[in-house]
């Protein structure tokens, strides 16, 4: 079982991130679960959402405390939140941002075993207009970590958002899947 975990703030789209990923997955044939967890629910404060991704049923039912994969779409939580908090010996981390590679990895509690960067703002900004991340950072989870295709990722984008944004949103996933810049630890 793969289990992810999204950490990002009200309003730039983690949880539905969280789901498009496990419609990309379940479109591959795999079990999934896709679920949100709220603070304090208003735009702006952290939010976590979570991923689970299997070959076989997914029994558990609770949330994500150790996750092989932890995605950050707003990089203003690396100061505040430990993302690598039960992070997997091992395990992922996928970042939207700017800084370097050093700039990032002193300010994770833990190091991973592998880094993937990208911006994912700045792509969104390009392609979309606004700078809502979800979807640009996706086209950087399926890069980094391979659980699931690109195709299926922007396949589920389009089911997801309908017409021309659904193309644009998809478009930002292909963006971030070629500019993302990984890092074995």
């Amino acid at each position: 079982m793969i289990e992810i975990r999204f950490h990002g703030r009200g309003g730039q789209g983690a949880v539905t991130a969280a789901n498009i990923l496990a419609s990309a997955a379940f479109k591959e044939g795999k079990y999934v679960q896709a679920f949100p967890f709220f603070g304090v629910e208003r735009r702006g404060a952290p939010v976590t959402a979570f991923t689970r991704i299997d070959d076989k049923p997914i029994r558990i039912k609770t949330q994500i405390y150790e996750p092989d994969v932890v995605v950050v779409l707003d990089p203003s939580l690396l100061d505040t939140v430990d993302v690598t908090a039960g992070l997997k010996e091992g395990g992922t981390v996928i970042v939207n941002t700017e800084k370097s590679k050093e700039e990032v990895l002193t300010k994770l509690k833990k190091k991973p075993g592998k880094l993937a960067l990208v911006d994912a703002t700045g792509i969104a900004l390009e392609i979309l207009g606004v700078p809502v991340t979800n979807t640009a950072i996706l086209g950087a989870v399926a890069k980094a970590t391979g659980i699931v295709g690109l195709d299926h990722v922007k396949e589920a984008i389009q089911e997801t958002f309908s017409g021309a944004l659904g193309e644009k949103n998809a478009k930002a996933a292909e963006e971030s899947f070629n500019r993302t810049v990984i890092y074995e630890l």
